[in-house]
């Protein structure tokens, strides 16, 4: 089953804001990605699982901060101390996960249809960010994650790249037109394209 677009009714292909004459990576790119499987794992305090021996689509988790471990098709983001998202475009991997984690020692929570994803490519990417957030997205680099506000909208950032800086942002669904447009009205004086 796929999802139906958050962004629906404000995510509107084409250019806008100061694009004129700009090119590649001085353009901003702003996409909508759907059809995501998005997981959240949180291992109880009272569990005595290792969770370095927990295998994920040959990824282990890790609890190191701001770190995302991934490979082709999934990506886990660190989201607090025994906390992690899970993004993955294996949507059946859903199965796998319900087998590993034992109810006892972990909630695990489907977010699939709960959030609204934005990325965001270019290199006015951290200037964007840093209009609407208090974080200092200068010390985040690549594969790294964090959690945040932009304009008091409750967000979670990955790095998906930084040559050219591309970013993935996750909010609640009921506040993504919120984020798209405080995103895309922050893009304006960059100019972007919207696809």
């Amino acid at each position: 089953m796929s999802s139906m677009s958050a962004l629906k009714n404000v995510h509107n292909l084409g250019k806008f804001g100061d694009h004129e004459d700009k090119k590649g990576d001085n353009l901003l790119k702003i996409f909508e990605v759907k059809n995501f499987l998005i997981i959240q794992i949180v291992q109880f305090k009272n569990s005595n699982i290792a969770i370095e021996k927990i295998n994920i689509d040959e990824l282990k988790l890790n609890d190191i901060p701001l770190d995302v471990v991934f490979n082709e098709n999934t990506r886990i983001l660190w989201n607090g101390p025994k906390s992690w998202f899970l993004v993955s475009t294996k949507k059946d991997l859903i199965k796998d996960i319900s087998l590993k984690f034992k109810d006892s020692d972990f909630a695990v929570t489907d977010l699939s249809h709960s959030r609204a994803v934005i990325e965001i490519e270019g290199n006015y990417t951290k200037e964007v960010l840093k209009k609407g957030s208090p974080f200092n997205f200068d010390s985040l680099k690549k594969n790294n994650s964090i959690n945040s506000l932009y304009n008091n909208i409750a967000f979670t950032v990955d790095v998906l790249n930084d040559n050219p800086y591309k970013v993935r942002l996750f909010a609640l669904r009921s506040f993504g037109e919120s984020l798209y447009q405080s995103i895309t009205d922050a893009s304006l004086e960059f100019g972007y394209q919207s696809i």
